[in-house]
């Protein structure tokens, strides 16, 4: 049985190997009876229905469920590409949803890093001016961080590349440096090993444990059993709603 997924703090461990409590007080990502509505005609498909949950710092949670589920919907809301036609997100306390554009962007670029399954890097940049604007999108001017991240996710060779000329594990392994360029608080990452091998997937899991262990928040909607079963939390989507009890 999956515990509450609402308001459990849970102990991880850090990279020394002491053991810390994940603060329930100020949720790293605060979500508050989100809703999402989409019309095509006279069709209407409710993608959330009233999604409620939390995600601390220190702690991975995945996003699970079946296709259709609302998955994609809910991060798309939580990192405020998306605003949902009901409830609220907060980052750190402060309200990223029903805020202007500049406002929404400001907050995303200070405090979250992104990782789309496609769209994460502009095709006319190479790998290495992606990563250095998104380090100035978050009001960073650190050229050694470039080479530094480039290398943390094993890329480093290919930092004159753009992004047409990699392959699918490359684009995945560039477009994570991006998301951790300016060192975020808070991950979001759609789908981030589905086009990766064995060894890239683990390279990658091992990169969000060490961001968690260091007071990162992640959540992550995924299909992968490997990462679900390396998250500290799981969270159930079907039809739009949290699913509770369930494996």
């Amino acid at each position: 049985m999956e515990p509450d997924v609402e308001k459990l703090p849970v102990a991880v461990t850090s990279s020394s190997g002491s053991s810390a409590l994940a603060s329930a007080v100020t949720p790293a990502i605060e979500a508050s009876e989100l809703y999402r509505f989409y019309h095509i005609g006279d069709d209407e498909t409710q993608a959330l229905r009233g999604v409620s949950m939390q995600v601390n710092s220190g702690e991975i949670v995945a996003v699970v469920g079946p296709s259709g589920s609302g998955k994609s919907t809910l991060m798309a809301c939580l990192a405020g590409l998306d605003e949902p036609d009901g409830g609220f997100v907060y980052i750190n306390g402060d309200r990223l949803s029903r805020r202007d554009e500049v406002a929404r962007t400001s907050l995303r670029a200070r405090s979250i890093g992104i990782l789309l399954q496609s769209g994460n890097l502009f095709d006319h940049l190479t790998v290495q001016q992606n990563v250095r604007l998104k380090l100035r999108l978050a009001g960073q001017n650190d050229e050694a961080r470039i080479a530094d991240v480039l290398e943390l996710v094993g890329i480093g060779k290919r930092h004159d590349a753009y992004p047409p000329h990699l392959s699918g594990g490359e684009a995945a392994r560039a477009g994570l440096a991006v998301a951790l360029a300016s060192k975020p608080p808070i991950l979001i990452a759609d789908e981030p090993t589905g086009e990766v091998d064995a060894k890239t997937e683990q390279r990658i899991l091992a990169l969000f444990e060490e961001h968690r262990n260091n007071g990162g928040a992640i959540l992550i909607v995924t299909h992968s059993d490997a990462i679900a079963s390396r998250a500290d939390r799981i969270v159930r989507l079907e039809d739009g709603k949290i699913v509770k009890g369930r494996p």
